[in-house]
């Protein structure tokens, strides 16, 4: 009687090679679908992980992934990358949240009304994931608007958003005098990156009247901080005779900022149009839709159409992307749900060109198909949904997707 290996042997060589093909295809990593440039590829490296928001890459390609919820995980996931595939290799932290952050030896990360910190070791690993230290305590605990997105310079700060609930302060403002909620929310807050148990008394209320920032980051070329703010709603439902449900639909903006110690962007009381290019001043508060804003309110660097959901921010300095978007920015849009009777739109990554540290040209599409079909994506009902940005050690950048749970890899080969 022949043994399995030598009857292995005398297998039809047609068969041998279908065996090895099948082996080699459960290895390959999955191709993700997406519409990109010429000379670019994306790859699924982990899908079905949860609700992943924000994400860091180390040099050694563990990946922490910031989790909103803990329903199917703890709240922070780490993954390692090999071969262009990811897989976990732990997960801690009882918290759900946006915030992440690598700086220094530490691992920066967001609860709901909290910063804590992890040391690392050498190997950018977390040393004690069940003991972290408290950095930045007792925010603003809200359900709408709750996520702490988060950065940090190169002088020691950290730099932490804290979202208005409300959409235009209309439950706090009902006589339209003045928002009282911008003491403590609605904007971006500085504090010590190596200082425990700070609160507001401790901080530096770095910039105001940004009703929800999700993407945040410092940039190194600049060394200054950008965000990108969610703007306002309903402007036609609210007032239907200064705004048709079109107009409606593409304003007010969504916005890129570059802030800077003291600047106000002027929310609830104004927003920008980014087909005037104005500050236009809120219906709330005497606006018609004409009246441009007081000029003591910053504009944005770039706008974008309404209602797209800015939820990533990367600047890129990496070497492996053509030289046109060195040090330009990546933008992920998590997607509208409110532009009807237009197509819902967003859903995608795109980049804005960057010269001597000012936008050179309009915004493209970058990285688009993240909904599915046009149908899965004109209705809102998205497949994917883009969030979270990183560049890896290797020059690509990384998505996150927090409706399934995706996570992809963009790189780019001549």
């Amino acid at each position: 009687m022949k043994s399995k290996k030598i009857f292995s042997l005398m297998l039809p060589m047609a068969a041998v090679l279908a065996i090895v093909v099948l082996n080699a295809a459960k290895n390959k990593p999955a191709d993700a679908g997406l519409t990109l440039p010429a000379g670019f590829t994306a790859t699924v490296i982990a899908d079905n992980l949860g609700s992943a928001r924000h994400l860091v890459v180390t040099p050694q390609h563990d990946i922490f992934i910031h989790m909103a919820s803990t329903r199917k995980s703890k709240g922070i996931l780490v993954l390692h990358e090999e071969n262009d595939q990811a897989t976990v290799k732990t997960s801690f932290g009882d918290y759900g949240g946006t915030g992440i952050a690598v700086k220094d030896g530490y691992l920066y990360a967001s609860s709901k009304n909290s910063v804590f910190r992890y040391k690392l070791n050498a190997q950018n690993e977390v040393i004690d994931p069940d003991k972290p230290e408290t950095v930045v305590r007792g925010l603003v605990e809200i359900d709408h608007h709750q996520p702490k997105a988060l950065t940090l310079d190169n002088d020691g700060n950290i730099y932490v958003n804290i979202g208005a609930p409300s959409n235009i302060c209309e439950e706090y403002d009902k006589k339209h005098t003045g928002c009282p909620i911008l003491d403590s929310t609605a904007g971006i807050w500085q504090f010590k990156a190596n200082k425990l148990n700070q609160s507001y008394p401790e901080s530096v209320h770095y910039a105001s009247g940004l009703r929800n920032v999700v993407g945040i980051f410092w940039n190194q070329q600049l060394n200054q901080l950008f965000v990108t703010q969610h703007g306002r709603d309903a402007l036609h439902d609210l007032y239907p005779k200064l705004y048709t449900a079109q107009q409606s639909a593409e304003l007010p903006s969504e916005c890129l900022f570059a802030l800077k110690k003291g600047d106000n962007a002027g929310w609830p009381y104004i927003y920008y149009d980014w087909q005037k290019q104005k500050n236009i001043l809120g219906p709330e508060y005497g606006g018609d839709g004409q009246k441009e804003a007081d000029p003591k309110y910053i504009k944005p660097v770039v706008g974008f159409p309404g209602h797209y959901a800015p939820d990533g921010l990367l600047f890129y300095t990496g070497n492996q992307f053509p030289a046109k978007y060195k040090n330009g920015a990546f933008i992920a849009f998590h997607g509208s749900w409110n532009r009807a009777p237009l197509p819902q739109a967003g859903y995608f990554v795109v980049f804005q060109p960057f010269k001597n540290g000012k936008p050179d040209g309009k915004w493209e599409v970058f990285a688009d198909g993240f909904a599915g079909t046009k149908e899965q994506k004109e209705s809102g009902r998205a497949v994917h949904r883009p969030c979270g940005l990183a560049q890896g050690p290797d020059g690509s950048i990384y998505v996150t997707d927090d409706n399934k749970g995706t996570l992809y890899k963009i790189s780019y080969k001549n």
